[in-house]
């Protein structure tokens, strides 16, 4: 398979894969302390497509998966929908430029998730205070917010390490396997 062909293949596995869990953990309550509050497990999928092919993969991802989530969820061009867009984009850029300095030994990916998670945070709470025009939800939501932050970033920071090596594994072996046959 070519190169091209086969990462274009694997960021609309991505894509899906991140649809999925995107639709699947807005369709489920949580007890968050915060409404609106998710853990943010699409996120894995946006930091994985960063690291494998770079941060308009993740950016691809990201956006795929707001559009299409939202469509599916009957949202699509609401309220929240901007909220996630925002997010989604705002996370991602801060997600790409951290992962370089992972890349150097300045990071770690737990903490390209934290980092991630919070900017998600922000991005949505400044829309949202831009948008009802009270920074008074700024001072009210955001330590909260950016509290709740570390331990969903770390959650999907660890669960992203994980699943890089066995995508990077996946990846090799279906590269073998394609130049082989």
């Amino acid at each position: 398979m070519r190169p091209d062909l086969f990462k274009m293949t694997n960021l609309a596995v991505l894509v899906t894969f991140a649809v999925v869990i995107h639709t699947v953990e807005a369709a489920l309550p949580l007890p968050m302390p915060v409404p609106g509050v998710r853990l943010g497990l699409a996120n894995m999928i946006t930091l994985l497509a960063i690291l494998l092919y770079g941060a308009g993969s993740g950016l691809v991802v990201a956006v795929l998966r707001t559009v299409i989530g939202s469509l599916i969820g009957g949202t699509f061009l609401g309220f929240g929908f901007w909220l996630g867009l925002a997010g989604g984009v705002t996370c991602t850029a801060v997600m790409a430029l951290a992962a370089l300095l992972m890349k150097k030994g300045y990071l770690s990916i737990i903490s390209v998730s934290v980092l991630g998670a919070a900017a998600h945070n922000l991005a949505q709470i400044a829309v949202a205070a831009a948008a009802i025009g009270s920074a008074a939800l700024l001072r009210g939501y955001l330590p909260l917010l950016l509290l709740l932050a570390v331990p969903t970033g770390f959650f999907t920071g660890l669960a992203t390490f994980y699943l890089e090596g066995v995508t990077r594994r996946a990846l090799r072996q279906a590269g073998e396997g394609g130049a082989a046959g």
